[in-house]
């Protein structure tokens, strides 16, 4: 896309155009527009949008369609999913998260819920952890699928982190990001994000540990992972303000629970809690919690006498034995509350942005209790 395409005397005029094709063929195809304006799926969709807004025409799935009294549109709109509206039920939301199988399937289910509640449809995608670039996916959603707003939660790490924000805004749809926050352009416009306060959670599993006397209070985290940095702080600041010494324990990156290296590296943080007399361990997320659990009974240290532990993430934390003690994140509001933001915004155009933070839970179980007297 090129600056030309979309400032100044050539958007107008390509603005203009579209409506004229529009007053001939009442309804058309973004497939077929990109032929006859000569610009880019991503630029007229943006035109669409706009046009929209000031109540020139209305968007329907795949394309854009003539304002017209209902009786005349009901016989020449050939899309079956128009109404002459606009309602809600006519909007689409593409959602790409990068898991389907941990974290990510209830953060979806309560976006389908929200979504269901207002008479919107989500069409969910999944990519990867491993992969550098989303915008493949995020294209097929936008280009092929035609959806009216996207949930992303997108590859933040990744060499193209940077290209796949700007791509974000320039589609000219309402993009809300989940667990992820991002501003774009030289005046640093943020995206509207819901996020989870991980640093909170964190902070709320130190200060259970303390208010039951332990006074070194470890952290295991995950290699590279975007809520590490989260918890991490929140570790930290918590230790602080408890007035507790975070050079005294154990602070440490862990393998992934399933690699060859996890034993290795687990029972070298197991030999520096017993060096340092650390008591208790904030783990993230529930399989290395657990799989941490299950070397304690390998090596007869016992959980919650000798070492509590608290996972996060309360995926599956609760159905161990014994049932952890666990931070858990509010998945389903999270998606719950990334469809009404793009609800609002369908709405109201112009309202400011919105960033929402939403506040984890801690769920007490049997896996923490007072350190021994003897430690």
């Amino acid at each position: 896309m090129t600056a030309s395409e979309n400032r100044g005397p050539l958007q107008v005029a390509r603005r203009a155009r579209l409506l004229e094709a529009l007053q001939r063929d009442r309804v058309l195809r973004i497939s077929d527009l990109t032929g006859t304006l000569g610009a880019a799926a991503v630029t007229i969709r943006r035109d669409i949008a706009q046009l929209a807004a000031e109540g020139l025409v209305r968007r329907v799935h795949g394309g854009v369609a003539l304002i017209v009294p209902e009786e005349t549109l009901a016989a020449e709109d050939p899309t079956p999913r128009a109404n002459p509206t606009a309602a809600p039920a006519d909007r689409s939301i593409g959602m790409l998260v990068p898991s389907l199988d941990y974290y990510w399937p209830d953060v979806a289910r309560g976006a389908e819920e929200a979504a269901r509640e207002l008479d919107m449809r989500v069409v969910l995608r999944g990519s990867s952890y491993e992969s550098e670039d989303d915008r493949p996916q995020l294209l097929r959603l936008v280009e092929r699928l035609g959806v009216h707003a996207l949930i992303v939660a997108p590859r933040m790490d990744a060499p193209t982190a940077g290209a796949t924000v700007e791509w974000l805004a320039d589609t000219g749809l309402p993009v809300v990001l989940l667990e992820r926050t991002a501003t774009v352009g030289p005046h640093r416009a943020v995206f509207e994000s819901v996020v989870t306060d991980h640093a909170l959670g964190a902070a709320m599993a130190v200060h259970h540990l303390a208010s039951l006397g332990h006074r070194r209070i470890g952290v295991l985290s995950p290699q590279p992972n975007p809520t590490r940095p989260h918890v991490h702080r929140g570790w930290l600041n918590a230790l602080e303000e408890c007035g507790l010494d975070p050079t005294a324990t154990v602070e440490a990156v862990i393998p992934d629970a399933h690699t060859r290296d996890w034993e290795t590296a687990v029972d070298e943080a197991l030999d520096r809690c017993l060096a340092t007399r650390t008591t208790a361990l904030l783990v993230h997320a529930d399989p290395e919690a657990i799989a941490l659990v299950q070397r304690c009974e390998e090596r007869h240290l016992a959980v919650p006498g000798d070492l509590s532990v608290v996972a996060y993430d309360d995926e599956v934390a609760g159905l161990f034995s014994p049932p952890l003690t666990a931070v858990r994140p509010p998945r389903r509001s999270i998606g719950r509350a990334a469809v009404r933001l793009v609800a609002d915004r369908l709405a109201d155009p112009e309202r400011p942005a919105h960033r929402v933070t939403i506040s984890p839970s801690l769920r007490i179980r049997e896996s923490t209790a007072p350190p021994r007297s003897d430690r």
